[in-house]
């Protein structure tokens, strides 16, 4: 900075402008040596005003039938496809020791066939129109979903509604789908940032619902049965008599509720836990402190504060600049391969944490710089990095709005854990108002002082 400095005044010695380039690089010498990013940065950065942006976003239009199922869509202008599915509140935390998994299992045996539909019609059904089906299972949530051209919309809800509504569940479906489910979980098992995730919800959760795995376990693939299945769907797809959908548990979205009194609270314990693979020579690491809820309103400052650590991976060839500077220690001592900030939110807890892979040998290094990183932003937070990551935090939600599959998600999504569509001028003005000497503090402290 200073050699530059020099260098203008060399050239331009004559002329007035040198004092002024001299007194510029100058003004910025403290603040660069604070944090090597605002060389390329303006120093004073300011929030941007997205309410031109946020007036063009479609109204999400909400319709409750009589029996408690509520239709939700949003027109996205100009788009010719269409996302529409069905999000049930329904997975494994719901589930027992005895049938854990059967939220899982019944995703796969629901696209075996209906009454009106064998396998191969519904395949060919959905293909004819070049269409896509799929389906995926989470702790808390089931989703099944269809993505048509727009004047297939009706052809694919009439697709979800009869897979969901008559599916067969055959007995030899049911025995053949054991090796498929057990085969996925051999891949499953192979990716070490899934593990990760099972072992920390398995520690975090230890005494809860939460703790459980999504696929279950061996044993319970090896016996679940029709009889179980039945009987998942009758407590958690449809109404006693099996007649009706369970509304107040469902959503129907295109782009695109749940009973707290039937939830078991799911209670954060923390612990530790090591899988030690002898031929692995990398390491996946993770840790995550008591996080929020999705109604909490820490839940935002939560948000700002995944954004603000961010992620990197050294295949991206960029970050070592970065405005984080956990990114900048992480990708300049090479300390990991890649690592990312997660804030998992479920209807009555959450995990708030860092993941990440390593060589064997710097774990241990790299465990240090999240939990240093980790318990600065407690105590310190600049109002400049404070409002970049709201930025970019609002920014990318914009980016998201282009996706039909994304917003049908998110609609089904709120409609089932905050009862509403939530705008998204409501939720930028939350971000908003993040606050780095309060919000920051009350969000995250506490858990990581107590650790």
């Amino acid at each position: 900075m200073h050699s530059l400095a020099r260098f203008l005044c060399t050239r331009e010695s004559s002329k007035s402008v040198v004092p002024l380039a001299v007194r510029s690089f100058s003004s910025v010498t403290s603040a660069a040596a604070k944090s090597p990013f605002l060389r390329f940065s303006t120093p004073d950065l300011a929030p941007i005003d997205h309410s031109a942006l946020l007036a063009t976003v479609p109204e999400t239009q909400i319709t409750t039938l009589p029996n408690g199922l509520r239709v939700a869509t949003e027109t996205i202008p100009f788009a010719e496809t269409t996302t529409v599915g069905v999000w049930i509140n329904s997975g494994s935390r719901f589930e027992n020791d005895a049938n854990n998994g059967v939220a899982h299992f019944l995703e796969h045996i629901l696209f075996k066939g209906t009454k009106r539909r064998s396998v191969r019609e519904l395949e060919v059904e959905v293909e004819d129109m070049g269409g896509h089906l799929n389906a995926y299972t989470g702790r808390e949530q089931t989703c099944y979903y269809a993505k048509v051209l727009g004047k297939d919309l009706s052809k694919g809800v009439d697709i979800l509604s009869d897979i969901i509504m008559h599916s067969l569940l055959d007995e030899r479906a049911i025995n053949r789908e054991r090796d498929v489910i057990l085969r996925e979980m051999e891949e499953v098992n192979k990716q070490m940032s899934e593990l990760v995730f099972d072992h920390l919800h398995a520690t975090a959760f230890n005494t809860s619902p939460l703790g459980r795995t999504i696929l279950g376990p061996v044993k319970n693939i090896k016996s679940i049965n029709r009889e179980q299945i039945v009987q998942y769907i009758k407590t958690h797809y449809r109404g006693p008599r099996m007649t009706h959908y369970r509304g107040p548990r469902m959503v129907l979205a295109a782009a695109g509720a749940v009973d707290h009194d039937e939830l078991e609270p799911s209670l954060f314990t923390g612990s530790a836990v090591r899988d030690q693979l002898p031929d692995s020579t990398e390491c996946s690491f993770a840790v995550a402190f008591k996080g929020a809820s999705w109604t909490d309103p820490d839940s935002i400052s939560l948000m700002v504060m995944q954004t603000m650590i961010g992620g990197w991976d050294r295949n991206n060839g960029v970050g070592k600049h970065g405005s984080s500077a956990l990114t900048q220690a992480v990708a300049n001592e090479g300390l990991a391969h890649a690592f990312m900030a997660f804030n998992t939110n479920y209807h009555d807890s959450g995990l708030f944490g860092i993941y990440g892979v390593t060589e064997k040998d710097r774990c241990q290094d790299f465990a240090a710089a999240c939990m240093t990183g980790l318990t600065q932003m407690c105590y310190e937070v600049s109002e400049t990095d404070l409002t970049r990551a709201k930025n970019q935090l609002k920014a990318s939600m914009m980016f998201f709005q282009d996706s039909s599959h994304h917003v049908a998600e998110s609609i089904g999504r709120e409609l089932l854990v905050y009862g509403r569509r939530m705008p998204k001028a409501e939720l930028f003005a939350r971000i908003d108002a993040v606050d780095s000497n309060t919000d920051m503090a009350v969000a995250f402290a506490g858990d990581v002082e107590a650790m």
